[in-house]
């Protein structure tokens, strides 16, 4: 072995060094959060490159997101291997396609959609449908999980009977606007990011010449983030292998949380059975977390158990890795119980103060949340504290005036010859943009403008440091290559500010400082969990929150949403047993709201005719008599309606469907518990919605 084959597996432990050395055939690793999956996977293709085992060109290795894909390829040349491609799925089959496309089909690619949103209202309007934006998100998100899941037109009707009603149309009008969307698409010469895996699928099945040529390039497979994958990705990975078996696939089942997209976690769990020669390793030693968040994380997942009363669907709960921690102890998780929002966002922003004049970096901290409309409160409560933070999900890094100036900049210097060191020539290119050594006192577009400028003086001197062992200097060429390729990736560098993210664009990860907020029921789980599937999601949701932690964490719920308002909130059931005892509810399952029962079948209230169908059943009144509602209610709590979804990044119909809607319109309730008694209108969601329901009752009459 040669002192670079011996100073890449140097620092493993013997679980990674098991990975790192195991270089062909099947092999899977089970790998827990914090426990250096990532480390393992780029020393073990590295390995196989510098031993001579793997091709560079010939290994594929492929991830989900454009981030990760670019930290996987900047590991990789740090490990003399960035010849090595690195890619998400769709940017590997479009790359594909666009080779392959004029002799497998002929002609030119059709372009890229962007946006669904306008092909999806062609469509509807091409049926003559209405539908409002948060209809058109709906069904966009409707559509790209049935093409994800290889399903047709045809099909969706039968595959999607517990879906709900994404935007309050039932499944046969959702095929139909399916069938319109990819007429329109053919009319227009489009394809979407689906079709892109599609196309690929169909010309790998078709043309013997193309698959051939795939599988004389890729010899070997390495897929991360494994329990993510589609059945559409899956299909697609097995026309890749053609029936080999050199793939390494990496991933963990309690980090699935993108089930809604047609994520599953069954591809991984079934890989033993698929593959029975394949060695399975565990990782999992926590190099991340304390000891104290890593004992909430297993605690967590251990106390999973059935709820009661909610379909099943034949969920199998896989035994989760249970993890050991390997760093020092810390400070013991953190819980409060706040009075109301804005009380809850106040002690968090003093909380992150002290933080801060304790020497944690603003950088190394994040305040979490279950729906992107939570970050208003976090937002008003930093900025009074005088706390600088950054929207994760916001205006992109590499798009700022400033980042693309520099970046010019940097360009235009690199192609003189110097002598000086990368960060400190990064520096003096910089201050003409207004960047310097001591942060500005003051807030506002001048502190940003220096964020991003600071940003780009910090990655220098990461690679600096990074590089000063390499064979090759460090070049200020070489540092503009890499941010023209994080450009391409979105893949920002570090900003100073606390983060501010939902507890989905968190995955993938850390800080050392995590507050995970409104850990409430109706928030989490969210109010559209209504299932055993839709719980254990939310669990491990929470689960991949706590695991973003290195060392302080706290969780944080309020009794009521407004100062002032009624204490009925309650804290998240998943941190019953784990929270203190003292806090103000000994048990958090919320109390089923007492039902109508209705004697005998369903009639209409109205003539006494059978009701047939859900709606009507719903509506208490048949299709041929006429509405018992104020269409102007109506319409405003369809109003309000698409408020909650955009604030809060959810489909309309989660909130409620348009027949619930009606319900409620007619039956016109005027306190809580005759509210409850609606159909449609749960436990939680009363909670969570009861009081502005009942205000524009109030209002109509």
């Amino acid at each position: 072995m040669s002192s670079l084959e011996e100073r890449i597996l140097a620092g493993l432990d013997a679980e990674q060094r098991q990975v790192a050395t195991t270089l062909t055939g099947p092999l899977c690793v089970l790998a827990g959060a914090g426990t250096g999956k990532t480390r393992a996977i780029t020393h073990r293709i590295a390995y196989g490159v510098h031993s001579g085992v793997y091709k560079p060109s010939s290994l594929l290795a492929v991830t989900f997101t454009a981030r990760a894909a670019a930290e996987m390829r900047s590991r990789l040349r740090e490990l003399g291997a960035g010849a090595v491609q690195t890619r998400t799925f769709h940017a590997a089959a479009l790359r594909q396609l666009q080779y392959f496309w004029p002799q497998a089909i002929g002609g030119q690619l059709p372009g890229l959609v962007d946006y669904k949103a306008p092909l999806i209202t062609e469509a509807a309007r091409r049926l003559r449908t209405n539908a409002d934006r948060a209809t058109v998100r709906d069904l966009a998100s409707e559509i790209e999980w049935a093409k994800v899941s290889m399903l047709t037109p045809e099909s969706y009707v039968a595959a999607a009977t517990d879906r709900g009603q994404p935007g309050g149309l039932d499944t046969t009008t959702v095929a139909r606007i399916f069938q319109s969307y990819e007429d329109v698409k053919t009319d227009r010469q489009f394809i979407d990011f689906e079709d892109v895996l599609l196309l690929t699928v169909a010309i790998l099945e078709d043309d013997e010449r193309v698959a051939a040529s795939v599988r004389e390039q890729y010899r070997h497979f390495v897929v991360d983030e494994y329990q993510d994958v589609s059945p559409l990705q899956q299909r697609l990975l097995d026309l890749w292998l053609g029936g080999r078996d050199e793939l390494c696939v990496v991933g963990d089942a309690s980090q699935t949380i993108y089930s809604f997209t047609g994520a599953t976690p069954r591809h991984l769990l079934d890989f033993p059975s698929k593959y029975e020669q394949a060695p399975v390793v565990k990782l999992v030693r926590d190099y991340r977390s304390t000891p104290q968040v890593v004992h909430l994380a297993n605690q967590v997942l251990a106390a999973r158990f059935p709820e009661p009363g909610v379909p099943d669907r034949n969920i199998h709960w896989p035994e989760p890795l249970e993890l050991i921690a390997q760093r020092d102890p810390g400070p013991p998780p953190a819980f409060i119980e706040a009075k109301d929002d804005e009380a809850e966002a106040a002690e968090v922003a003093a909380r992150i103060k002290k933080l801060l004049a304790s020497g944690t970096p603003a950088s190394e901290i994040a305040i979490l949340y279950r729906t992107n409309g939570q970050s208003e409160a976090y937002e008003q409560a930093l900025t009074s504290a005088g706390i600088g933070y950054l929207l994760r999900g916001g205006e992109r890094f590499f798009a700022r005036r400033e980042v693309r100036d520099a970046m010019l900049q940097l360009r235009s210097a690199s192609r003189a010859a110097s002598t000086d060191p990368v960060p400190q020539l990064t520096r003096d290119i910089l201050i003409s943009l207004g960047y310097s050594n001591i942060a500005p006192t003051g807030g506002g577009a001048v502190r940003e403008k220096w964020e991003s400028l600071s940003a780009l003086v910090g990655l220098a001197d990461e690679m600096a440091e990074a590089r000063k062992d390499a064979e090759t200097p460090f070049t200020l060429h070489a540092f503009v290559s890499e941010l023209e390729e994080r450009a391409a990736s979105q893949h920002a560098p570090t900003i100073q500010g606390v983060t501010l993210a939902s507890l989905h664009a968190a995955k993938g990860l850390e800080w050392d400082a995590v507050f995970l907020v409104g850990i409430s029921e109706g928030l989490m789980p969210i109010s559209f969990a209504e299932d055993q599937a839709g719980y254990d999601e939310e669990r491990r949701l929470l689960y991949v929150g706590i695991t973003r932690a290195r060392i302080h964490l706290t969780l944080s719920w309020s009794l009521a949403r407004t100062p002032g308002g009624r204490a009925h909130r309650r804290p998240s059931r998943f941190l019953d047993g784990l929270r203190p005892a003292g806090s103000s509810r000994a048990q958090s399952a919320a109390r089923p709201v007492k039902r109508r029962v209705l004697a005998g079948p369903p009639t209409c209230r109205n003539c006494g005719a059978l009701l047939s169908s859900a709606t009507e059943r719903k509506l208490r009144r048949c299709g041929n008599c006429p509405a018992g509602y104020d269409e102007a209610v109506f319409e405003n709590l369809r109003t309000w309606r698409l408020q909650v979804a955009q604030a809060n990044s959810l489909p309309a119909f989660v909130i409620f469907t348009d027949a619930t809607l009606m319900a409620i319109a007619e039956e016109n309730p005027t306190d809580l518990p005759g509210l409850g008694m609606v159909s449609g209108v749960g436990a939680n969601k009363l909670e969570r919605y009861g009081d502005a329901v009942l205000k524009i009752l109030g209002e109509g009459t």
